[in-house]
């Protein structure tokens, strides 16, 4: 069951859970940005916003992707977006920016820009991110 914060109506898990407390809109962190740039992150909402007991909000500069915890971030760039997602053992590969050990899990970044970027292999790295946490 999820908690509503009442000042920034941001989906929570928890009442009175901790969190950045500021209403921001999804609109406003695509302000500027290219309509490409926007289709690519719609593909991935359209995506991940099916899978089940996932709770979808927008922090300061980011949107937050929670299932029992957060297990993926996408913050919007000037020209990309920026993905962060976790897993049990360090990735590598062309597409990972950084995969940095963080507690028992590691913290990867890759940054896309355009439809030709989404594949099923970061999907199931999503996806992955998602039965992990």
């Amino acid at each position: 069951m999820s908690w509503t914060c009442p000042i920034c109506e941001r989906e929570l898990l928890k009442v009175n859970q901790i969190h950045y407390c500021i209403k921001v809109s999804l609109d406003s962190l695509f302000t500027g940005r290219s309509p490409e740039l926007i289709l690519v992150f719609d593909k991935i909402l359209a995506e991940v916003a099916g899978w089940d007991d996932v709770l979808i909000s927008t922090s300061k500069n980011c949107i937050v992707f929670v299932h029992k915890q957060t297990f993926f971030v996408i913050r919007p760039m000037q020209k990309q977006l920026d993905l962060k997602f976790y897993s049990k053992t360090r990735l590598e590969g062309p597409m990972i920016l950084k995969s940095a050990q963080n507690a028992r899990r590691y913290e990867n970044n890759v940054r896309i820009s355009a439809l030709t970027d989404l594949n099923m292999q970061l999907f199931g790295l999503i996806r992955d991110s998602y039965i992990l946490l």
